[in-house]
């Protein structure tokens, strides 16, 4: 049995209060409650006095209603709006406000702003982030009549929001179709052989300009800031044949590229090569120069001597020239008074023995004396004279004559 219902012995346990409710026995007063609510709203914004005196006529009851609730949501509603209005914009951003359908002249700064909702449209548009499309065009017609396959990024920057935001309906649809545009008529501009090898850049340039000419002319507000060709083949069909040819460009330029590297190596080599040599026939130039100089100042200082003492001047000369033809040659040669005055002895072991000595040009007197000693036996004379008063020996010098 329920709680409330009749016959309950008088049990009737509240499940919002728990106990006994004397006589009355129901719910609460859904009237009773709003009433209330209704006094203190009153109390709150001013309303009628009626309805918080105590009265208990229908009139006043509907009067406690009719004031004070509608005030109360009424000041909901207000706080509301006004809080519908506040609004952050970022660093990146910019704010466009439309009063009424109306532009109006400054555009809203970053930070903490309020505008009244229903009133104005606020529009936020970033103006720092650097965006980016990319376009794959398939099948372009060249102006040489081929078709090739080329990807175009595009990448741009909102300059103006207020244009980006009320010139154009829709600004990315028209960057789009502009784009579209743009990359057809350049590639048509051009051929295959130049946007394949080294005319990317061009066509790069040529979309640039011609793109940014396009936002213009539409107001978009839109700045394009590079635009970069991601990739242009022809169809697959001649693929094969358009990579060899590119192969070959590349190992023709890898040739020349090496040739010009030789050339780099050898020719400084030679140009030093050149001014060395340079260098020696101008220092043999200054050396056989200065030997003649000198050569003829001791000719002059020797005809001044041999003016002075030509007779001894004579037989100096002849002793130092053959001392100078003879100090070169490997044979001995013995002056011997009466007989054969030209002595050819075969003294080669004796030299080979005596190779460093004759080599030095330095002998003492006893090494003579002794080589004399050796030669006696050979050379014409009295036999009862000694060998060293029988003959003179002299290396490279002919004792006795001029």
């Amino acid at each position: 049995m329920a709680w409330n219902e009749p016959g309950n012995n008088g049990n009737d346990n509240d499940p919002w209060g728990g106990g006994r409710r004397g006589g009355d026995q129901g719910p609460p007063d859904i009237d009773e409650v709003i009433r209330n609510l209704s006094k203190k709203l009153n109390s709150l914004f001013g309303g009628s006095r009626s309805g918080s005196g105590g009265g208990s006529g229908g009139s006043s009851k509907g009067g406690g209603i009719s004031g004070g609730l509608v005030a109360g949501i009424g000041a909901v509603a207000i706080v509301a709006w006004g809080f519908l209005g506040v609004y952050i914009v970022d660093e990146a951003e910019r704010g466009v406000v439309l009063r009424f359908g109306e532009v109006l002249d400054n555009t809203v700064q970053p930070g903490l702003h309020w505008n009244p909702p229903l009133v104005d449209e606020v529009s936020l548009v970033n103006v720092s982030e650097l965006n980016a499309k990319t376009y794959e065009n398939r099948a372009m017609l060249t102006t040489d009549e081929n078709i090739i396959d080329i990807d175009v990024t595009v990448q741009y920057l909102i300059q103006d929001p207020v244009k980006y935001v009320i010139a154009v309906q829709n600004p990315e649809r028209s960057l789009d179709n502009s784009a579209e545009s743009a990359i057809r008529h350049v590639v048509g501009g051009n051929t295959m052989e130049q946007i394949l090898t080294n005319g990317r850049d061009r066509v790069a340039a040529d979309v640039e300009d011609r793109l940014q000419n396009y936002m213009n002319v539409y107001n978009t507000g839109i700045l394009v800031s590079q635009v970069n060709v991601v990739q242009a083949q022809p169809p697959d069909a001649v693929r094969a044949a358009f990579d060899d040819v590119i192969r070959a460009r590349e190992d023709e330029q890898r040739a020349q590229n090496q040739a010009q590297q030789y050339a780099n190596r050898v020719i400084p080599e030679a140009r030093g090569q050149a001014q060395r040599q340079m260098e020696e026939a101008n220092a043999y130039r200054e050396q056989v120069i200065a030997v003649a100089d000198g050569d003829a100042s001791r000719f002059d200082q020797l005809l001044t001597e041999y003016s002075k003492a030509p007779e001894v001047t004579r037989q100096r000369m002849y002793i130092d020239s053959l001392q100078d033809v003879m100090t070169a040659s490997s044979k001995i040669m013995i002056d011997v008074e009466g007989g054969n005055n030209m002595l050819y002895l075969p003294l080669d072991k004796m030299l080979e023995q005596n190779a460093s000595s004759i080599s030095s040009g330095s002998r003492s007197e006893q090494e003579w004396r002794d080589i004399a000693n050796e030669i006696a036996p050979y050379l014409p004379g009295p036999s009862n004279t000694s060998a060293v008063d029988r003959s003179r020996l002299n290396t490279g010098t002919r004792g006795g004559r001029p």
